[in-house]
């Protein structure tokens, strides 16, 4: 099956980072499911992998979480799907990714596609939704108030893949007022167009901008990008007894200055439930279907905000370098072979 992939850690410029190649068609055992990959997207986390994790000595590195396909096969085990049904999901921190014709899948990771949606608009969902909703409703509980704070949350990188569904999410499911932060004309467009309340300009001072807005000190701070840049003006930001979340990776995160105000802070890492094969692992899956029935009845709608041509080393190599320059709006997704 054709594949892209690397065998050395190197900058997106070298030749050599990643390259069109062809693998021996996997087969699917236990819980598995067989997907033939219709559609990928590109994540901040393939490239931080591709840059930093070498494979064993002579294999190939496959990245790639996010895809929409369809059932081929299913392991002996499985129950949930049949072949022939279309789904999309994130999967796991597997060494062999989702740019290649066919991957393995653990069924308990995948959700439905919506039917409303094409394969290149739904792959651009999986691994930046479930982030989003467990960050919201699993870590920050949104759904229990900070008593006297403002019913208000601010997500940091409004625009960008998580912030672009977190805002929806925040908007369609809960009573808050989302504040999201963007410093361009597009990427402010793109964050009210979502269903922002509010956009504040992150190249600014960020506790002055949120307290122009007069609502209140909000009671939830979600960071999904350049953290450690921004934390002293969420610390002045963030309502007493607050909840804060943070799912980038940050050199180093010192959280002391929240003790005075008792803040409460949270990691998010969507990975952990494959990861560790939690009690809970299948709540990614029916996560995924909650959206899928949140897009089919236009509640929330696709991230993708650019599509770049086929799926191949070419193609995936542009993809990374956008995202490395910081300058991606939604989501980047590359579709067929």
């Amino acid at each position: 099956m054709r594949a892209v992939g690397y065998q050395i850690p190197a900058p997106i410029t070298d030749e050599a980072s990643l390259v069109d190649i062809e693998l021996p068609k996997p087969e699917p055992k236990g819980r598995d499911l067989l997907v033939e990959v219709k559609a990928i997207s590109v994540n901040p986390v393939d490239t931080k992998v591709r840059r930093s994790v070498a494979p064993e000595a002579g294999q190939w590195r496959v990245l790639g979480w996010d895809a929409a396909g369809r059932v081929v096969a299913t392991g002996a085990n499985a129950s949930l799907f049949r072949p022939g049904d279309d789904v999309f999901y994130s999967g796991a921190l597997a060494p062999q990714g989702t740019n290649a014709e066919f991957h393995l899948v653990d069924e308990r990771l995948v959700g439905r596609k919506p039917t409303s949606l094409g394969y290149a608009e739904a792959a651009a969902l999986p691994l930046t939704a479930v982030t989003a909703w467990e960050t919201l409703f699993d870590r920050l509980d949104v759904g229990k108030p900070v008593a006297g704070a403002a019913p208000a949350i601010l997500i940091i990188g409004g625009a960008g893949g998580v912030g672009s569904i977190a805002v929806q999410l925040a908007r369609q499911l809960t009573g808050l007022t989302v504040i999201a932060t963007a410093s361009r004309p597009e990427t402010r467009d793109w964050a009210l167009g979502l269903g922002a309340h509010y956009v504040v300009d992150h190249s600014r001072p960020l506790a002055a901008e949120v307290a122009a807005l007069a609502i209140g000190a909000p009671s939830f701070v979600f960071s999904t990008t350049n953290t450690d840049q921004h934390l002293a003006e969420i610390v002045r930001s963030i309502a007493p007894q607050g909840r804060f979340a943070v799912i980038d990776d940050p050199k180093s995160l010192d959280i002391n200055p929240f003790k005075r105000k008792s803040v409460s802070v949270h990691w998010e890492f969507m990975f952990t439930r494959s990861m560790f094969e939690t009690a809970d692992m299948a709540a990614q899956g029916e996560h995924l279907n909650e959206l899928a029935r949140l897009v089919d009845t236009g509640a929330i709608r696709t991230t993708l905000g650019e599509t770049g041509g086929l799926i191949n080393a070419a193609n995936l190599k542009r993809a990374h370098a956008l995202i490395e320059s910081g300058k991606a709006k939604g989501k980047i997704v590359l579709e067929g072979f």
